[in-house]
């Protein structure tokens, strides 16, 4: 089981679609990872402006960018460890942690890439999810590699291939 609670920065960012699309992506991808113990993720989703502050303030980028990841717990990727993971003792849940998504950009990319909004937001919430399971791709090795295996992995699990 699986909750993610969505929160919009502004009235109107997003589609009908999009929460559905984000519940869809990660259930997605914690299957895709072994995970079946109850998790909780925290979506916002923002635009540029919204982004770039919390960007500047959390890793002192002063950019937009189209996804940043909060990870509670430091995982190994592959790996995971509910033992070592922040848990809500109210709701049985595993805190994961948090995602922050560019909706404008999601727009942007998904026609930019000619894949669409659908594909786009999908694929953030997965790149995120992932992040906050403990993988990375700052590196042009084998992490990086990995990552996007698993991210290729996951996306076809939901039928949106590249």
């Amino acid at each position: 089981m699986i909750s993610v609670e969505v929160t919009r920065a502004k009235k109107n960012l997003g589609r009908p679609e999009t929460a559905p699309l984000l519940r869809r992506a990660i259930a997605a991808g914690l299957a895709a990872e072994g995970i079946e113990e109850p998790c909780h993720v925290e979506v916002l989703l923002t635009d540029d402006e919204g982004i770039r502050e919390i960007n500047a303030e959390t890793r002192g980028v002063d950019a937009p960018t189209d996804v940043l990841s909060f990870p509670l717990n430091e995982l190994t990727p592959g790996h995971f460890s509910p033992e070592v993971c922040e848990m809500d003792y109210d709701t049985g849940e595993i805190l994961l942690g948090d995602m922050v998504i560019n909706i404008p950009r999601c727009e942007s990319q998904g026609e930019e890439f000619g894949h669409g909004y659908r594909r786009e937001v999908s694929y953030l919430a997965v790149h995120s999810l992932l992040h906050l399971l403990g993988y990375d791709h700052m590196d042009e090795g084998p992490e990086r590699a990995l990552m996007r295996a698993r991210e290729d992995a996951i996306m076809e699990k939901l039928n949106i291939p590249r």
